[in-house]
């Protein structure tokens, strides 16, 4: 088996091939390296001992995403490759449909002619909108509030459509919460360019020296100590539900969407006392008004995943924040 990881390069691609190759997995990576850095892969060689074939092209390329299927074999395609900012995405909307949207298409119409028909598609919590009722799970009313979301839902929605089309097509949404953390190795991680629109990354700087504080946005939420609540999902846990994810598409034909999350909900208070506790330093922080369109708690009912991929979220908040502050010190 052969997988194309689009946008393998980047923070949660990077790290599904590390699980893909550990368990003898053959992958190709194909990135434009627009939010990642091609000595990602050459880490990626470092970590796994295995080589990485990579090709630098942009998946809105539909001949060269043909032409690596066919020449590597695929027969397997998890898709990453796309815009990811919330914020950004109000602002630069038309960019983000074409990269998503627009990228999408261009898979499908490549996968189609080399008669490929498992896919994967990194999707997010954010087909939920502001939620109705918590733990969030499948059958939770999809909306969107901003263009990035609108770009997963609409991406989703075709998909469920190419599935119904023809019994050929074996598609899985992953839609996961809160990517954080690192692999073990402290060679890889989440690497914004700028400031960071996450909290992780940007406590991981104050801890570093790199900001002098950290502002959480309010403390005024119906929640334990006021602050939002999160299902914060260590990487390499959401790495290893891809995995299984490709264990489960290539038996069952047809769409799904499952939730990729722990079940649990962790403040924003809770998470920079687990830093602290990584780091051994206090990280300064003060409390400003609310973010404009911000929920108070957001965490998944992950049944799903552990009735259909015999997958769990096994590691926890102390970890998350250990491993993350080790790639960042690495950086």
């Amino acid at each position: 088996m052969t997988i194309l990881v689009t946008g393998g390069a980047g923070y949660i691609g990077s790290h599904v091939v590390t699980v893909l190759l550990a368990a003898g997995r053959k992958v190709v990576v194909l990135d434009n390296f627009c939010n990642s850095d091609p000595s990602v892969v050459e880490r990626l060689e470092r970590i796994t001992g295995c080589p990485v074939p990579l090709v630098h092209s942009d998946v809105r390329d539909r001949e060269r995403v043909a032409d690596t299927l066919r020449r590597f074999g695929v027969d397997s395609v998890i898709h990453f490759a796309g815009l990811k900012a919330v914020g950004e995405s109000v602002s630069k909307p038309i960019e983000y449909y074409g990269a998503n949207i627009q990228g999408t298409i261009s898979l499908l119409e490549a996968m189609q002619s080399e008669k490929v028909g498992q896919l994967v598609f990194s999707s997010s919590a954010t087909v939920y909108g502001d939620p109705g009722y918590l733990p969030i799970d499948e059958s939770h009313p999809t909306s969107a509030t901003n263009p990035y979301g609108r770009s997963k839902l609409h991406i989703e929605e075709m998909l469920k459509d190419v599935a119904l089309a023809s019994p050929s097509w074996k598609i899985v949404c992953l839609r996961y919460f809160n990517p954080v953390g690192a692999h073990a190795s402290g060679l890889i991680g989440e690497d914004p360019a700028g400031i960071p629109n996450n909290l992780m990354p940007f406590v991981a700087q104050v801890a570093t020296g790199q900001r002098s504080f950290l502002r959480v946005f309010g403390q005024d939420y119906p929640t334990s100590d006021g602050t939002g609540v999160r299902d914060y999902i260590h990487v390499m846990d959401l790495a290893e539900g891809h995995s299984a994810a490709l264990r489960f598409v290539a038996d069952h034909p047809g769409w799904n969407a499952i939730n990729l999350g722990t079940g649990r909900g962790t403040s924003v208070l809770e998470m920079v006392s687990a830093f602290e506790r990584a780091s051994g330093r206090p990280i300064p922080h003060e409390v400003v008004d609310r973010r404009p369109g911000d929920i108070a708690s957001c965490y998944a009912d992950p049944t799903l995943a552990r009735q259909l991929l015999g997958w769990q979220a096994t590691r926890g908040v102390d970890d998350m924040c250990s491993s993350t502050l080790a790639w960042q010190k690495n950086r």
